[in-house]
């Protein structure tokens, strides 16, 4: 058998790169039925595609996939994954499905780079020894939540680790850490931070009156929200949740517990709302609960640890529970409950504030209108507002990217990101009395496409995040949320303009999008094209030549007069030349975009040549507009061609 020599392939909407939104070299998939729910087809697919086991997803022997709840936007469907080795978690080892409501496979995000290989899961430290490492960590501990083995695949060779979490203090203030002791040298692989902060922002006292939604049981109002029982607001000295018997919540003093209570929870159904309304999110946590408030932390801080939000006070005492900061805390739960958990390498603070932002412009109250300046209300030290989301650099952050800003500390390095968001959501020169914004790089102006736009474009690629997070996986994730969101490319356009204004280079895995009533299909790397066939018929004879190991070719067939729908045995001919067969994965490109798999890569099938005719239901299409087959050599060492191919719709 012949030496073979695999390439990541393209996906629908990228040319690949280790884990980032690649299509899959293995067996096709089961095509979920279409009377199945949206989630249930995608569950079915994510399923089909864990079993055939394709290369892509990286899964070496002993491993299984672990499929989590689908995530369902109005496009997408979202089916995070984890794996277990020899039955221990492997960490690093997450990624996602994402399919379109029928259940077909658009792309994958991987958070792997290259399989596990073999592991050796006999420990030569112990647990207990492990956890005094572990506590190293802290300058004070007050308790350890949990230790276990795990399969460390995070970073460098593959590793047997002891995962503690532990409670405590660090330089920085109140810690909940998770810490990843080798469990063979005691050496620390890795800490994982959840106590997620913003310094100084915001003060609770500003929403003014408002109402809220509250509990009665029996005679007595508490601050509970009555859809959502986990959401409460409770006072952090005692952990109560406030209650009463007349409903009426505080007094106006920003130095009252229960009226930072009033804002915080206020706040807090704001940004329920807005998930709801804006993003069809029915909480705030996976399973669509949430997390108690509280209010009272004795320090110019607030902050989220994956059990609670505390809210701290300004100089003045005041407890600083405004919606841009109540909003941010909430935003790093979210964060925390979304696939690959709370955004790395520098973004989780930008994505704090885009939660902030949205949360601020939703509630729209006349006391603390929408303005994209991060605790603006608050002049914690006296200096006002500690981050400007349209011009970083006023708060001394960076407005552009560049290779030092994954090293920075977490909210210096929101610059770029908060920038980029504003200049998606408003634009450089915005009309709606929100200042301009100055490009990092490139020219021209910006049109921006409004906070709700961008803020889904946000949510769905946080959809697609693993745990290898950082801002260049994040330009190819919004370019991929902002292309499904949209068929005519304007958000998609925007998305990029407002990355390259920052200075956040192109990915080889960044989709391309061709406006014009479609989704566009990637930028072919050869193609050719036939002038319109009138009918529901078509066919290409022109030859295009198939690289070895190398990129997608498309040849075209443009439909046009066809008055009916496609059929649902539509008939695809193809004729091939190649000298192992094997090495081909054979797609049929919708013009909206949508991928038919015809033929998957095998590594046995040595025979010559693709002759075949292949029967789709293509019932889902409009006819007309350019069909194209798409053929990419996965393997090295054999080449071949496109001789012909037929449509008949």
């Amino acid at each position: 058998m012949k030496s073979r020599t695999p390439v990541v392939v393209a996906s629908v909407a990228a040319t690949a790169v280790a884990s980032v939104a690649v299509a899959l070299a293995g067996p096709a998939t089961a095509t979920p039925s279409v009377a199945a729910s949206p989630a249930a087809a995608a569950a079915a697919a994510a399923s089909s595609l864990f079993a055939a086991r394709p290369a892509a997803l990286h899964a070496s022997a002993d491993e299984v996939f672990v499929q989590h709840d689908v995530i369902s936007t109005d496009k997408l469907q979202y089916v995070p994954y984890t794996k277990t080795y020899k039955g221990l978690d492997v960490i690093g080892g997450d990624g996602v499905v994402v399919t379109d409501l029928a259940g077909q496979v658009k792309y994958t995000s991987v958070a792997q780079d290259s399989p596990l290989g073999a592991v050796n899961t006999t420990p030569a430290l112990s647990a207990a020894d492990s956890v005094k490492v572990a506590k190293g960590e802290l300058k004070t501990v007050s308790g350890v939540e949990s230790t276990k083995l795990v399969v460390f695949a995070s970073t460098g060779t593959p590793a047997l680790a002891w995962e503690s979490t532990i409670k405590g203090t660090s330089v920085d203030g109140p810690s909940r850490l998770t810490v990843d002791v080798d469990a063979a040298t005691g050496k620390v692989l890795r800490t994982y931070e959840h106590v997620t902060d913003v310094t100084g922002t915001g003060t609770g006292w500003i929403n003014g009156s408002v109402s809220l939604d509250t509990t009665l049981s029996g005679s007595t109002y508490s601050l509970k929200d009555p859809s959502i029982t986990s959401l409460t607001c409770q006072d952090a000295s005692t952990n109560t949740t406030f209650s009463g018997t007349d409903n009426v919540w505080g007094n106006g003093t920003g130095t009252n517990k229960e009226t930072g209570c009033v804002d915080a929870f206020y706040s807090a159904q704001k940004e329920k709302a807005m998930l709801s309304t804006w993003l069809g999110r029915t909480g705030f946590s996976s399973s669509g609960g949430a997390w108690p408030i509280r209010v009272g932390l004795n320090d110019q801080n607030a902050y989220y640890d994956g059990t609670q939000v505390q809210i701290g006070k300004n100089t003045a005492g005041q407890w600083i529970s405004s919606a841009d900061v109540l909003g941010h805390e909430i935003g790093h739960g979210i964060d925390d409950n979304t696939p690959g958990g709370i955004s790395g390498n520098g973004t989780q603070e930008f994505v704090g504030d885009v939660f902030g932002a949205a949360t601020e412009a939703f509630a729209n109250n006349p006391n603390d209108p929408p303005d994209y300046q991060v605790g603006e209300e608050v002049n914690l030290v006296g200096s006002g507002p500690i981050r400007y989301m349209y011009n970083p650099s006023l708060a001394g952050d960076d407005n552009c990217y560049s290779s030092s800003t994954p090293s920075q500390e977490v909210h210096a390095a929101a610059g770029p990101g908060n920038h980029w968001f504003y200049l998606l959501a408003e634009g450089t020169a915005p009309t709606d009395g929100q200042p301009s914004s100055t490009r990092c790089s490139g020219s021209g102006a910006i049109t921006g496409v409004g906070i709700q736009n961008a803020t889904k474009i946000m949510y769905n690629a946080m959809l697609m995040k693993t745990s290898s997070s950082s801002y260049l996986k994040y330009r190819t994730w919004t370019l991929t949320s902002a292309k499904a969101l949209d068929s005519t490319c304007a958000l998609f356009n925007t998305t990029k303009a407002a990355w390259d204004a920052v200075s956040v280079p192109a990915q080889s895995a960044d989709p391309t999008c061709t406006g014009g009533g479609g989704t566009g299909s990637p930028t072919p790397s050869s193609s050719t094209s036939n002038p319109p066939s009138t009918g529901c018929t078509g066919s290409n004879a022109t030859a295009v030549a198939i690289p070895d190991a190398g990129s997608a070719v498309y040849s075209n067939i443009a439909i046009s007069g066809c008055a009916k729908t496609p059929s649902t045995t539509a008939s695809i001919s193809v004729n091939i030349t190649h000298t192992y067969r094997g090495d081909l994965r054979v797609d049929l490109v919708a013009p909206d975009g949508t991928v038919y798999n015809l033929k998957a890569t095998s590594s046995s099938d040595s025979a010559d040549n693709v002759v075949a005719t292949y029967s789709k239901n293509l019932s889902s299409e409009v006819a007309n507009g350019t069909w194209q087959l798409k053929v990419q050599d996965v393997y090295s060492s054999d080449t071949g061609k496109i001789n012909n191919w037929s449509l008949t719709l």
